[in-house]
């Protein structure tokens, strides 16, 4: 008798062609400000995704298809954003032998212009074989009047690209992107081992992998948070083993690529021996300072802190609870009061890390993801700007819970692109509200279901 066709031909396959013709157009055929066209597709894709998680897509197939969607992307310059402009900026002045921290694009620009200050004028020469990309690229960038913000794991990358291939965006996005994709190789391989170490199915890493949020964002629209992810992931799996020099030094990596991982320290206080704790937070930032000291001048503490100021006190995108604060400031004074609700915002988050230590009742490895969560959660929502890649690794700890409110959180996320319609920026309030609505709601019925089950490694 002839085999009944499986399932997985009948739905899967299609499904997973759809998904790729999908991606081809986000790709290819979907600039930034087509917001209606930019929001369908990604519909698509998200819906597929869905569908397939679903539908048990094998995890075997699962994989091949999260590796072919990632290649789909490989000869495309990012369509959705214009960043990967600066990280060749900051590549070339790498290459150079110039520090990224100590002068701002435009001062640098005045300088090839105009020759004045001697150090900004040592500057102009050493990067005199690169004026000629430095003055294409320079109308392109979108912050031209900020100090770099990328940390030196970024700026490493940076460096080699644009050192390799100065004149050629298409080659210098090629081997930035190629550098994405083996960290999100590794972090596939992480993902199923830690798994299957918490005894939680290893069909979870789909979730993540499969994720359109994350395909576009990291693969196809350039963003680092990949490495973020993959040394955290390193981290958790050489604490778990009990490796702490290891751990440490897959921490600092991840700090090292972005700030944010800081935030891991903390947590780690009750899960060690004070003496252990000590030495892990010792060799982190030992790690970190020598990842730092190719980069250290005296100006690099100064203009990092501008623009981590400037962050909190002038930047704001697709935020949340700020902009409810924000609207009482306008109703109370008639004026923006983000120099004061910014900063404010930050001190909160830092009683809420408290609340989450002191809170705790149970810390171990299997609940660090979790509670790391929760903490970058409260993080964002806190925050005032969230552009959408930042929740990336957030999606990668859910893998480890039972909390779905992410998932919902990255399928809404990409109306915050409805900004980019116009030149000036402008969000939709009303987008906002659904985005932000329907993250509340998920994360009501999360709450609600997991008070009645067991805990997550239990499954």
């Amino acid at each position: 008798m002839p085999q009944p066709v499986s399932s997985w031909r009948l739905v899967h396959l299609p499904a997973l062609l759809l998904s790729g013709a999908a991606y081809i157009g986000l790709a290819y055929c979907t600039p930034r400000a087509e917001f209606g066209q930019l929001a369908g597709l990604f519909g698509v894709a998200f819906g597929l995704y869905w569908l397939l998680l679903q539908t048990k897509l094998p995890l075997r197939t699962g994989l091949l298809a999260a590796l072919l969607l990632r290649l789909l992307w490989l000869p495309a310059l990012p369509a959705l954003s214009d960043d990967y402009h600066r990280f060749r900026w900051d590549g070339l002045l790498v290459a150079a032998g110039v520090n990224p921290y100590q002068y701002r694009p435009d001062e640098l620009a005045a300088v090839a212009k105009e020759l004045r200050g001697a150090s900004a004028e040592t500057a102009a020469r050493q990067l005199a074989p690169q004026r000629q990309q430095l003055e294409t690229l320079y109308p392109k960038l979108n912050s031209p009047h900020y100090y770099s913000v990328y940390p030196p794991v970024c700026q490493a990358v940076f460096g080699l690209a644009s050192g390799l291939f100065p004149a050629s965006e298409q080659c210098a996005v090629l081997l930035m992107r190629l550098v994405l994709l083996l960290a999100e190789a590794a972090t596939a391989g992480l993902l199923l081992a830690l798994l299957r170490r918490f005894e939680l199915p290893p069909h979870r890493a789909l979730w993540y992998l499969l994720n359109p949020l994350v395909v576009v964002e990291l693969t196809g629209n350039l963003h680092f948070e990949a490495l973020v992810v993959t040394f955290l992931l390193l981290a958790l799996w050489l604490l778990v083993r009990g490796r702490w020099p290891g751990a440490a030094g897959g921490l600092a990596l991840a700090i090292g690529t972005k700030l944010l991982p800081l935030l891991v320290l903390p947590l780690l206080l009750r899960r060690l021996s004070w003496r252990r704790f000590l030495a892990v937070s010792a060799l982190t930032g030992m790690v970190v300072v020598l990842l730092f000291l190719p980069l250290v001048s005296a100006e690099l503490a100064r203009n990092i802190g501008r623009s981590l100021d400037l962050y909190f006190r002038s930047f704001e995108f697709n935020a949340s609870l700020y902009y409810l604060l924000r609207a009482a400031g306008y109703w109370l004074t008639g004026y923006n009061q983000i120099a004061r609700i910014g900063p404010a915002l930050a001190l909160t988050f830092i009683v809420v890390i408290g609340g989450l230590l002191l809170g705790e009742k149970r810390p171990s490895w299997v609940s660090l993801p979790r509670t790391l969560l929760l903490l970058l959660t409260a993080y964002y929502l806190l925050a005032t700007v969230v552009h959408p890649w930042y929740l990336t690794p957030l999606l990668a700890l859910s893998v480890f819970t039972r909390y779905r409110y992410l998932l919902v959180w990255s399928g809404l996320a990409v109306l915050s692109y409805a900004a980019y319609q116009t030149t000036a920026y402008t969000e939709n309030p009303w987008l906002l509200a659904l985005e932000y609505g329907g993250v509340l709601l998920a994360l009501v019925w999360d709450w609600r279901r997991r008070a009645s089950r067991l805990p997550d490694a239990a499954t």
